[in-house]
């Protein structure tokens, strides 16, 4: 999960062009933010389970089982996010901190080398104290195939009621369930593991699950549509008693949410650093997209994400 950074030799030839095709891109460009493609997944060999409804409230949590305990990291050693791309990728023995991605660059798609049944599981890599990451999106009800037509919750989408499929509660609800479903795909990599008793309905220990935002995933023009799917994201893990976090860029966050200042109470994860250096610079001189706090800055080394924690930069 990462912007590429290009090769600043190859940049010099096509700097030209590349910058008149973006301009271009962007005067024809008819909204903020809506790609096309990936949508959330609706192929029945990748989606593994429904996406749960709603509930009003949670469960009262389960007992779980006791996890391991891991040798605490060496200093100023950086933090690496990993997922799919990843997949039979050699990963370093020595890291401060992991992050792995929970789903396959998409909603409602699996990591497939997430949990045990990986011929090298990710989160087993990472440690049972891994961050994790999850895809967000709103497709709208044109194109998703788990649109929640008729869904009746705290919110109702397109009911008797609530007529109308492309509403702001819609966009919630699909929220919603993109985030239980991801929360499920987590837990069962638990379970897989022998992290987790089968029986829990909730992921054990304590992380924060940062809701990836990126254009390369398909959002509304409209941003107050795209801010309640996450909205409705957000919720649903807090009603899983999860910290939540955003991971995204000022660029990007501006086109998808408008610039919005709703989720300022929560962390920001920026991309897009060139390298150590830089990372730790953006740290001090860089607001937070989310106008909360800024967590941490990534950059690309060597193949992978390295991540540093802005609080150790402080």
């Amino acid at each position: 999960m990462h912007l590429p950074i290009p090769n600043r030799g190859e940049s010099r030839r096509r700097l030209l062009i590349v910058a008149l095709g973006v301009f271009g891109l962007l005067a024809t460009a008819a909204g903020p933010a809506a790609a096309v493609e990936p949508i959330d997944a609706r192929e029945p060999t990748t989606l593994q389970r429904a996406a749960p409804p709603p509930v009003d409230a949670p469960a009262p949590t389960p007992p779980v089982l006791t996890l391991p305990p891991i040798a605490p990291p060496a200093p100023d050693v950086p933090g690496i996010d990993v997922s799919w791309p990843q997949c039979g990728a050699a990963l370093p023995a020595e890291f401060g901190f992991a992050i792995v991605g929970v789903n396959a660059g998409r909603v409602y798609a699996p990591n497939p080398c997430l949990g045990a049944s990986a011929t090298e599981s990710q989160l087993a890599w990472a440690g049972p104290d891994a961050h994790l990451y999850l895809n967000t999106a709103n497709p709208g009800p044109g194109i998703s195939g788990y649109w929640p037509h008729g869904q009746r919750s705290s919110r109702d989408c397109n009911t008797a009621a609530r007529p109308g499929a492309d509403t702001a509660d819609c966009a919630y609800l699909y929220g919603w369930n993109a985030a239980a479903d991801s929360y499920r795909i987590a837990l069962d990599a638990f379970v897989s593991l022998g992290w987790a008793d089968p029986d829990v309905e909730r992921v054990p220990g304590e992380r924060t699950w940062w809701l990836d935002v990126e254009t390369a995933n398909s959002w509304r023009g409209d941003p107050s549509l795209n801010v309640a799917a996450l909205q409705g994201a957000v919720d649903y893990l807090e009603s899983m008693d999860a910290e939540v976090g955003f991971y995204s860029t000022p660029l990007l966050w501006g086109r998808v949410t408008g610039g919005t200042d709703q989720f300022a109470d929560y962390p920001a994860w920026h991309a897009g650093a060139s390298d150590l250096a830089d990372a730790r610079a953006r740290c001090v001189t860089e607001e937070a997209f989310t106008g909360g706090e800024l967590a941490m800055v990534q950059w690309v080394e060597a193949g992978l994400d390295r991540n540093i924690a802005c609080a150790a930069e402080s």
